[in-house]
């Protein structure tokens, strides 16, 4: 059997009745900012920034799928996928521990 080429284009699935969320650590929002960081709100009213500047320019970071965040215009790509801050590829956080972060200080500092 060959593979065969998918010529469907990407569509917006509608799903009936709509997701709710019912965990507080979805994320509803997320905004870019200058510095690499990062405004979200969850489901729950709870907002606050990801600051991902030290990470970002951490050795640790080279050849990872978080190497092409350090350009300011692939960082302003983040969008939020699923309750999860994702970026187009594939580069995502995680959320719970971003919310308990944010609960604590205002501020999830990544390193």
């Amino acid at each position: 059997m060959r593979p065969t080429a998918n010529t469907e284009t990407d569509q917006a699935v509608e799903v009936a009745p709509e997701i709710s969320h019912t965990v507080p650590w979805r994320v509803t929002s997320v905004q870019a900012l200058p510095n690499s960081q990062l405004e979200v709100m969850f489901v729950d009213g709870t907002s606050g920034k990801v600051d991902m500047g030290r990470f970002l320019s951490s050795s640790k970071v080279d050849g990872t799928v978080f190497e092409p965040l350090r350009d300011a215009a692939v960082f302003a790509e983040a969008r939020v996928v699923m309750g999860a801050v994702q970026w187009p590829n594939g580069a995502d956080l995680a959320p719970d521990a971003m919310y308990d972060a944010i609960r604590k200080g205002n501020v999830w500092v990544l390193d």
